[in-house]
């Protein structure tokens, strides 16, 4: 079975300390938990924990008494999505509470990436290998079977994927013509440092979309502290920092951006915004 945590140890990690861990070493729940109290600083994460972690124990009986692993997340699938009724937010896919752990747990609605989230905590720690799927425009769980590997849609209620659905899927994004190979390289686990940068991406969509710069310019700032050579969260930044007016840093985000960049497709467009930031088209 998979280690969980102390309840009396529990306790959300510090942004400064993630960058020079190890990928398998940044606490997947922990970290998704230090994401949400940026926005609500009275967050409890002993309670979340405690909420997850009941969870897992409702399930650690029943579970243990099913032989195979498919037939185990079925059984996690019916408690969390049937029983408990989490669910994807159809109605309002865009709000920013679908990415803060803290308000899944409370309203128990969701997006692909927090539903995952939760999924892949309570299967980990019942024993079953669920990993998450940074799908194109989608996020996904796969689970190893002997014959390959079973995919499934926590959005759907955990719902398994075949071969055809997932390349109907990827369409949008990638083309009509999406090989064997194509696929499955789509389907390779994602690293724990690659799901909550996308959950953070999330949120700074959203924020960026409601021109709420304060927040927009947060989230590509955590991205940075999760993965520091990220160049289009740095160039957000400094975008964001431009529309709030802060010139100085938008100056030094858009600057570097384009040392780092400079043949990005967008590099003249940045250039032009590094001009409005007082950069007068040089780098800083």
């Amino acid at each position: 079975m998979s280690k969980h945590p102390d309840t009396e140890t529990f306790s959300l990690p510090e942004w400064r300390s993630l960058a020079a861990l190890a990928d398998r070493d940044v606490p997947l729940l922990e970290s998704a938990l230090l994401i949400a109290s940026d926005e609500y600083p009275d967050l409890d994460p002993l309670a979340c924990e405690a909420t997850v972690q009941g969870y897992v124990e409702s399930l650690r009986e029943p579970v243990a008494a099913i032989d195979g692993a498919p037939q185990k997340m079925m059984a996690i699938n019916r408690r969390l999505f049937d029983e408990l009724g989490f669910a994807g937010n159809h109605a309002e896919y865009y709000d920013p509470r679908n990415s803060y752990l803290n308000e899944v747990l409370t309203r128990r609605l969701g997006n692909p990436i927090s539903l995952a989230l939760i999924q892949i905590e309570v299967a980990r720690r019942l024993g079953v290998a669920l990993d998450g799927i940074s799908f194109p425009g989608h996020f996904l769980v796969r689970l190893p079977v002997d014959e390959g590997m079973l995919v499934m849609d926590p959005f759907y209620r955990g719902k398994p994927l075949d071969a055809e659905e997932l390349r109907q899927l990827a369409r949008p994004h990638v083309g009509e013509d999406v090989p064997d190979e194509t696929l499955l390289s789509m389907l390779s686990p994602a690293p724990h440092r690659a799901i909550l940068a996308r959950m953070l991406r999330n949120l700074q969509t959203v924020y960026t979309e409601r021109e709420d710069w304060p927040r927009a310019v947060r989230c590509a700032d955590r991205i940075l502290q999760l993965l520091p050579d990220t160049s289009e969260a740095l160039r957000d930044r400094g975008l964001g920092y431009l529309a709030m007016g802060h010139h100085a840093g938008a100056r030094h985000d858009l600057g570097l951006y384009l040392q780092r960049e400079p043949e990005a497709v967008d590099a003249d467009a940045v250039r032009e915004r590094l001009v409005d930031a007082g950069g007068g088209g040089l780098l800083h």
